[in-house]
């Protein structure tokens, strides 16, 4: 078997499309499905079944994915290892955050680490909860910023800081005059809200089922500066983090309090337990740790 095979067949396992596998390995489509075949002779059996226009991965193929992911794993571990006798020299560092924080919470220390270490390539990415949770898990981002609690015997996390969701509403609402509002009020204000796909809102979800009722945004969006334009136009009112809000300090928006029950959230440093620490993942932790005291 070799590494490029192995290459091959994660790529497919990836896409479930062999035509967009190849595409993101930059061969012909038939170069990538001659390597499959080839792999598959030499393993023995299929690790793919082409059900009319779909790609499944067979009981075999699930178990070299698994094998492959630790492979690439240690590759990577070892590139780690070595960059590490450079130090802080040269180097990657791949970081996947919440869309809600990255505009307030990670700039300073992004900027500080660039400024002490320039020759370090970071990469900083706004992901949902979920992509972040994969990312780490297929080696492709090194750490995570994410709400907690994040249960996985591969990873660990250090929390950060815990935040509370407020009510957004545009200034001249009735409830903007209000000293605190309760999360029932959704069930009568129009709102726009993340998709159910979003962590904010799953959580969001469970508090109003507590209360007897489920949420009916009238529209859903996937990002934040879009759900401000739609609550400054008087669309519908919001459910965000009052971190978040602050930071925007829309001059036309008011945060009220959350009350009965309040809704606090915690954000945390994720990564992966077994995974080479290098020395800028160490030094980028500690000063956004020490930025968040």
């Amino acid at each position: 078997m070799e590494l490029k095979q192995l290459e091959y067949f994660m790529a497919v396992c990836r896409e479930l499309h062999f035509t967009r596998a190849a595409e993101k390995m930059g061969i012909a489509q038939p170069s990538l499905s001659q390597q499959i075949k080839l792999l598959e002779h030499e393993i023995g059996t299929p690790l793919f079944d082409r059900i009319g226009k779909k790609t499944v991965i067979t009981e075999a193929g699930r178990i070299l994915q698994q094998h492959g992911f630790q492979v690439f794993h240690e590759l990577t571990q070892a590139r780690a290892a070595i960059s590490e006798l450079q130090g802080l020299e040269r180097g990657t560092l791949k970081i996947g955050a919440l869309l809600t924080v990255v505009n307030y919470l990670l700039p300073p220390t992004v900027i500080s680490f660039h400024e002490s270490y320039p020759q370090i390539e970071l990469s900083v990415l706004g992901l949902r909860t979920g992509d972040i949770y994969e990312g780490l898990l297929q080696n492709e981002l090194d750490l995570g910023i994410v709400y907690l609690p994040m249960e996985h015997n591969d990873l660990e996390t250090i929390p950060l800081y815990t935040d509370h969701l407020v009510l957004a509403v545009p200034i001249d609402h009735p409830l903007a005059k209000e000293p605190y509002a309760s999360l029932d009020i959704l069930k009568e204000t129009p709102s726009v809200l993340l998709p159910s796909s979003y962590f904010i809102r799953q959580f969001l979800n469970d508090q109003c089922r507590t209360l007897d009722f489920t949420v009916q945004p009238v529209i859903e969006m996937t990002t934040l500066e879009s759900i401000i334009q739609m609550v400054r136009k008087g669309v519908g009112v919001t459910v965000l983090p009052k971190a978040y809000l602050d930071y925007m300090d829309h001059p036309h928006i008011r945060a009220i309090p959350i009350q009965n029950p309040v809704l606090t959230t915690q954000i945390g440093i994720v990564y992966r337990k077994n995974k080479f620490l290098c020395a800028a993942s160490r030094v980028f932790m500690e000063q956004l740790i020490a930025a968040c005291v």
